[in-house]
């Protein structure tokens, strides 16, 4: 009896220790993913929803992030020093296989003169099924009009400039000039950290709250999935309904 509950115990200690911690994404599931950890005494970086597995709220919001870098836009709030991101330059791993083949800075064999849509010689089928018939655009549009030809792990402007994947926002503003504006100006969106326009705050890109190879979702035809809800608040002791909530400069509830 002794025997077993020692081992029960040791068990119980050993799932403890090597548990996998618990992981949650901030805006878009797959692609901001992060792993709950603590920072402080009792602090956890981020608090998951045991609902819809997003974050609920930030320990800190700027846990592993790096200045956004210099924007070809003068007045905007992140040339001020104070706009960090996460990187996801650096989540760019790539097995030995894919740097001997087109992940090495040059240009894989066979490529063409022009960059007119074909099958590719190794298609990331797992992210686009058919990288000639991308939902993205309708099929307009196709790997190498956002991806830089030479450099895989880059991203490419107007200009055929080669773009970090930690500023995807230069590379969308090609097409998506207004939406741009607005996400500049912080109307489009999101942003945690201090409330002053020169206090440092956390942006979030185009590619963590949008998935680039699907933009269209189901008949919302939207460029974001539907979210679960969290469920409401449990209301205080004594208060059977939220009436209260909806009463505003002596308006009636409903």
């Amino acid at each position: 009896m002794k025997t077993t509950a020692f081992l029960l115990l040791c068990c119980v200690s050993i799932s403890s220790v090597w548990a996998e911690p618990s992981k949650c994404f901030e805006s878009r599931k797959g692609a901001s993913e992060v792993k709950q950890r603590m920072i402080g005494e009792n602090l956890p970086n981020v608090k998951c929803s045991p609902k819809t597995g997003a974050v609920l709220w930030w320990g800190d919001p700027f846990d592993g992030t790096v200045p956004m870098g210099d924007m070809p836009i003068a007045d905007a709030d992140y040339n001020r020093g104070k706009a960090v991101v996460k990187p996801r330059s650096d989540k760019v791993g790539l097995l030995p296989l894919c740097g001997e083949t087109c992940h090495t800075g040059v240009l894989p064999s066979g490529f063409p003169v022009n960059k007119d849509p074909r099958q590719l010689a190794m298609m990331h089928e797992a992210i686009a099924l058919d990288a000639t018939k991308l939902p993205h655009g309708r099929g307009a549009i196709w790997c190498l009009d956002c991806h830089h030809p030479k450099e895989r792990n880059k991203l490419i402007d107007h200009r055929d400039n080669p773009i970090s994947f930690d500023q995807p926002q230069i590379m969308c503003g090609k097409c998506h000039g207004e939406v741009y504006r607005d996400w500049r100006e912080g109307i489009h969106g999101k942003r945690i950290g201090e409330w002053a326009s020169t206090g440092t705050k956390r942006w979030f890109v185009c590619t963590e709250c949008h998935n680039p190879h699907n933009v269209q979702h189901g008949e919302r035809n939207r460029g974001i999935a539907d979210h679960q809800p969290e469920p409401a608040p449990a209301l205080p002791k004594g208060i059977k309904t939220a009436d209260h909530e909806r009463r505003q400069h002596g308006a009636k509830p409903h």
